[in-house]
């Protein structure tokens, strides 16, 4: 025991360390961020602002660079979100209670779909969208950005599934429900946790996509924030580092509030563990 407790020692001061540079590698530009929001000569070096001020939150929050484009954000990643989960939800629910030659094959398939780099399929993508007449129309962009999400979505949507005991909707088969009713009644409610995992990881990815808005929307006015952000750099010939520091406080806090309304409100697996003992 004496031999191997220097090493352990060791490690944990080797670990601690890592750690600690980790921290500090993302506190270092998060502490920039809300200086510099706050701080009207705000410039790439993190320092304490000669005075506080509100005036950046001021200039960005007006409805051409702030609320029209968060908004369409929002349409756009809860619409994605949205229809994601509801076909994630209907093409897992096969894979995960029947066994046939093609759900390997099939799955095998949506792991490929989820390597294929999106800046690859973008310039059929948009010969298609302009022959369908759907360039700068928000409902098509929301459509292709959920079929982009829709293989890691089922993957996951797969696995959260196979936890939910089949035994629970062979007693509800015998009772004379059908496969849609347990889907919807029993299956469903008992995986909350894992529809919002899934809801989340492809919200925020939307959210965050820069690239195809940015193609496939030509309207400023229909153009989401992540999109619209980028016009802080070079607006008047410089980059407003202050603004932009304001503007990507205000763009976060729609993630962070989704994220804690849904892991506050949603539960975790106690409804699992009473379908479960009942």
């Amino acid at each position: 025991m004496g031999m191997t407790s220097p090493s352990l020692r060791s490690m944990k001061v080797v670990s601690n360390t890592v750690l600690a540079l980790v921290v500090v590698a993302f506190a270092l530009p998060l502490a920039w961020l809300v200086l510099a929001s706050v701080d009207t000569r705000a410039t790439l070096s993190i320092k304490w602002p000669e005075k506080i001020s509100l005036q950046n939150f001021t200039a960005v929050l007006t409805p051409e660079t702030a609320f029209v484009p968060l908004l369409n954000s929002l349409v756009l990643s809860a619409g994605c979100a949205i229809i994601t989960v509801v076909v994630a939800v209907l093409a897992a629910y096969p894979l995960s209670r029947y066994r046939m030659r093609i759900n390997k094959p099939f799955l095998y398939g949506v792991l490929f779909g989820t390597c294929l780099p999106i800046t690859a399929m973008m310039v059929p993508v948009y010969s298609l969208f302009v022959a369908f007449n759907l360039i700068d129309s928000t409902a098509g962009t929301i459509f292709f950005l959920a079929a982009t999400s829709l293989p890691m979505a089922i993957y996951m949507m797969k696995n959260f599934m196979d936890g939910v005991p089949i035994s629970l909707e062979e007693a509800a088969w015998v009772d004379g429900a059908s496969m849609m009713k347990t889907l919807t009644r029993i299956v469903v409610p008992l995986m909350r946790p894992g529809l919002a995992v899934v809801f989340i990881f492809v919200f925020i990815g939307a959210w965050g996509n820069f690239f195809v808005p940015f193609i496939l929307l030509l309207s400023p006015d229909k153009q989401p924030a992540a999109v619209s952000i980028y016009s802080f750099f070079g607006q008047y010939g410089t980059i407003a580092y202050g603004q932009l520091a304001a503007f990507s406080i205000i763009y976060s806090v729609p993630v962070l509030s989704l994220y804690i309304f849904v892991s506050r409100f949603l539960g975790g697996g106690s409804a699992l563990a009473g379908g479960v003992k009942g």
